[in-house]
């Protein structure tokens, strides 16, 4: 069914009904699920959607002394549930949050009788659940309401519930969905009465996605329709905290596109959510599912989204023209659920994988003991970080901050002091001198020394003693060394210059001549740094060891910026208590996902691997015969394809990777950037290879541009 886009200013605001009943469960529990999701934050989820939403109430369940006692209760909780939903269907779109799924019928009378006053139909209901919920109190094995709502919606089972006045469900315009554990008795029922019901086995043979369009196609084909679900239709591994778990059932992540935006279509005119048992709960991850599927509901389409970003936001980016939702390993997923291979992974900052199992584990964990006290105390998890760091690099210490950017400053500020306490150099006349092309970072004094116009334009004035000479070019390196020189600083391989390797030999002729002059050699491993390009720093392919190293992206795993200055005790041991500092550099929950992500490129084995792919990839591009390319380059991980201008330009190069499922970005107009994560198979890359060659094959036989 097509979901029509209405806009967010007429669409009702969400009127969250509590109702702390487990009247008809099996046992106590559910009663405390509306408080719990309350305190979760339920009624934030559809805001940060721009969709108004009130908490109105919650309902107490009536006290029952004695097992009899509790129909008559139930019966009046369903009666004053009625009606407090339908006056808030009068203003609103009633979200229901039980308490047990019995309650059903106090949200469902109530909405029928709102619309019975418009002149309008009784809903059709999408009723999600593991179980049928169609017995009434004579052939109910087990007695327990929960298991009789929807007999009751019919007009069949027990007094209490057909006391609630309101008109009952069209079986033809219900529909069971997610069902995985039942007794012959209700689905005979059902059968009987026309309800279609969609099992697992057919949810899992046809597809999620088929099954769901149909079913909403069913209940919503002659008006309004409603959705309820009961918890326990989701994979209990997924939704523990539920009151009658079944093995199996619905993903979460295929529930939750499912239900993207369905809350902007005015034909939905109520939905429940029932069976939210917190003493189940792991972590809260029941709930904080329950009220990401809300947010879900009220999903703005991706239009809208990229519209509040232009709108609301600073235009410092040109993203391309997709809105990603979700990233496991080597794969994004758009707000849509098309899926799209990663061959970009954030600039090298997911170079392992997107949602990496063992570190998502570790943030959780850590997040949920001790994350940020700053440094003016220890924490014990930066000591375990920084050995680990340095072990592996071989330095003596290492300086954490967060983001590329704050470790460059770092390391400028490092060999300023170094210049002038060490080397004697005359205060504030220290120099740097870095590479034409180079990207170090946007801050004030690191676009001081690039070469690219628009980084510079209105910007300055930059602060004295920033040098640049042609990269590649060691002659020129050492004639532009003075006395007053304190480092050299560079890219092993510049990234955002275009993916460009400098010629064979050059670092390690740098290398000896900053030896010669008494200069730091810096190398910025931001992008290159731990495993991109074959080796655990780029650096090592020539045998180079620089008196400092920066790194960062991927020293975060993909979930945090995490970055580092590292360096012997000769240049580190100018910083003094201080002298520099960061509130979050080198904060505990970072430190623990960065410990986590150097034991993962140890145990995956990664660099290796990026090696090895790495001639796979380069060999694959290089056997691309098109005139739109003029070159390849490129090392491990790590390509860029240089498009003749031409045929097209690099933007319009990964437009057409973007609609063949492949993300990629384009840098100073003519290359294409190529940087899969680290974990990618050589199926995956394989996958996204020969779409670029697809494109490279169809831009190719245009006729060429005038020149």
């Amino acid at each position: 069914m097509a979901r029509p886009d209405y806009p967010l200013a007429d669409l009702p605001a969400l009127r969250c009904i509590g109702v702390a009943s487990a009247l008809g469960a099996p046992g106590p529990g559910p009663e405390a699920g509306p408080e719990r999701l309350r305190f979760l934050g339920m009624a934030a989820a559809p805001r940060r959607s721009g969709r108004e939403c009130t908490w109105e109430t919650t309902l107490a369940a009536p006290a029952a002394a004695l097992p009899a006692d509790r129909w008559p209760a139930l019966g009046q909780l369903c009666q004053d549930l009625a009606d407090r939903v339908e006056a808030a269907a009068g203003n609103g779109l009633p979200l229901i949050l039980g308490g047990d799924h019995s309650t059903a019928v106090g949200t469902w009378r109530g909405i029928g009788r709102h619309l019975a006053a418009r002149g309008l139909p009784a809903p059709g209901l999408l009723w999600i659940d593991a179980h049928l919920d169609a017995h009434t109190p004579e052939n109910s094995r087990t007695g327990n309401p929960h298991g009789m709502p929807l007999a009751a919606l019919f007009g069949l089972g027990a007094v209490e519930f057909l006391a609630v006045p309101g008109p009952l469900l069209d079986p033809e315009r219900v529909v069971v969905l997610g069902v995985r554990s039942w007794e012959d008795e209700e689905l005979n029922l059902l059968q009987r009465l026309g309800v279609r019901v969609y099992f697992m086995e057919e949810i899992t043979r046809r597809g999620q996605p088929a099954v769901f369009a149909e079913a909403l196609a069913r209940v919503a084909a002659q008006g309004p329709f409603g959705i309820s679900l009961d918890l326990d239709a989701l994979d209990p591994l997924e939704a523990p905290g539920v009151s009658t778990p079944a093995p199996g059932g619905i993903k979460a992540a295929d529930l939750r596109l499912a239900m993207a935006g369905l809350a902007r279509n005015p034909l939905l005119v109520g939905v429940e959510i029932a069976e939210y048992h917190p003493g189940q709960d792991v972590a809260d991850r029941t709930g904080r599912l329950a009220i990401d599927l809300v947010e879900a509901l009220c999903q703005p389409p991706a239009a809208e989204l990229q519209d509040w970003e232009g709108r609301h936001g600073a235009t410092n980016y040109a993203p391309l023209p997709v809105v990603l939702a979700r990233g496991q390993g080597s794969w994004l997923w758009d707000t849509a659920g098309r899926p799209y291979l990663d061959l970009m992974s954030a600039y090298s900052a997911v170079s392992f994988g997107h949602g990496h199992p063992r570190l998502v584990a570790t943030l959780a964990a850590q997040a949920s003991r001790l994350a940020v006290t700053s440094r003016a105390y220890f924490s014990d998890r930066l000591p375990l970080f920084l050995r680990r760091l340095t072990q592996l690099t071989g330095y003596d210490r290492a300086l954490p901050v967060n983001t590329g950017l704050e470790a460059v400053e770092t390391a400028l500020k490092a060999a300023r002091k170094w210049g002038h306490k060490v080397k004697s150099i005359p205060e504030g006349r220290a120099e740097i001198i870095a590479c034409a092309g180079n990207f170090h970072g946007r801050s004030i004094t690191i676009v001081g020394l690039s070469t690219e116009a628009q980084y510079q334009d209105g910007f300055g004035p930059f602060p004295p003693g920033l040098l640049t000479v042609p990269y590649g070019d060691a002659a020129a390196l050492e004639a532009a060394i003075t006395p007053n020189t304190a480092a050299f600083l560079v890219e092993p391989v510049q990234g955002e210059g275009g993916i460009i390797l400098p010629p064979p030999g050059y670092l390690a002729t740098c290398a000896a001549i900053c030896r010669r002059h008494n200069v730091l050699l810096i190398a910025d491993e931001v992008q290159t740094g731990l495993g991109r390009t074959g080796r655990l720093l780029a650096c090592e392919h020539e045998g180079v060891r620089p008196d400092g190293v920066i790194l960062g992206k991927a020293l975060g795993g993909g979930l945090l910026p995490v970055s580092a200055f590292l360096a012997d005790e000769e240049v580190m041991q100018v910083f003094t208590p201080g002298d520099h500092g960061s509130t979050f550099g080198g904060n505990a929950l970072a430190a623990a996902v960065g410990l986590e992500a150097l034991e993962l490129l140890v145990d995956e084995d990664l660099v290796r691997h990026s090696a090895d792919l790495g001639q796979h990839l380069l060999a694959r591009l290089q056997a691309l015969r098109s005139p739109a390319i003029r070159a390849v380059r490129g090392i491990g991980l790590f390509a860029g394809i240089d498009l003749e201008p031409r045929y097209t330009d690099a933007r319009e190069f990964c437009e057409a990777l973007l609609e063949k499922g492949v993300l990629s970005k384009d840098t100073h107009h003519t290359v294409v950037r190529l940087a899969p994560p680290l974990t990618i198979s050589r199926e995956e890359l394989d996958r996204g290879l020969d779409a670029v060659a697809e494109v490279a094959d169809d831009l190719g036989r245009r006729l060429p541009r005038a020149a």
